[in-house]
């Protein structure tokens, strides 16, 4: 994988070799970025990316302006990962990493976030309920946008909050805004 553009472009970002992965492909992550940076801007953005996995969203997002970035995931192997490409990439003082479960991380209150990406398992069990927690729980700020990736088997689009969803492959990306936004 690689950064597709920003002050990080062309870098590559090492995969874990845990064999639990299903990484952002970067024809998924071209179309997404593509989508919101027709939309918004990233810079001075605070970032939530849960399911980390090897931080290939986060490290995008810092990429193209961010702020900062909290990395989530329950393998300690995928956040040692994180913590390396940090280190590599000079960005420690831009992240933080906690080893957790998403969804005990979410049942307590971290700060309220620019952007929130989430690329569950796509049999994770909590698939549906997830969107609900973050939206009507404050972590986004009223500008924010919550990103989540799911495949085909998961419709959001009439979801209250859905602003966009659109396949890319197996993998569907829904968007999600509390306030309104032009699509």
């Amino acid at each position: 994988m690689r950064i597709i553009t920003g002050k990080l472009k062309g870098r590559t970002i090492p995969v874990p070799k845990t064999g639990q992965l299903r990484p952002t492909s970067d024809r998924t992550k071209e179309g997404l970025f593509s989508v919101l940076d027709a939309r918004t801007y990233f810079d001075n953005s605070r970032i939530l990316d849960l399911f980390a996995g090897s931080g290939n969203l986060g490290f995008e997002a810092i990429s193209r302006g961010a702020e900062h970035c909290l990395f989530i995931d329950s393998d300690h192997q995928h956040i040692k990962q994180i913590e390396k490409t940090a280190q590599t990439f000079a960005l420690e003082k831009q992240i933080k990493t906690i080893t957790m479960p998403v969804e005990l991380f979410l049942e307590k209150n971290y700060g309220i976030f620019d952007f929130i990406f989430a690329d569950p398992p796509y049999d994770y069990y909590k698939m549906e309920g997830i969107i609900d927690l973050i939206m009507k729980n404050n972590w986004l700020n009223m500008d924010g946008w919550f990103i989540l990736e799911h495949d085909k088997r998961h419709d959001f689009s009439s979801h209250e909050y859905c602003v966009f969803s659109k396949p890319y492959g197996r993998t569907i990306v829904s968007i999600f805004k509390k306030s309104d936004v032009d699509f």
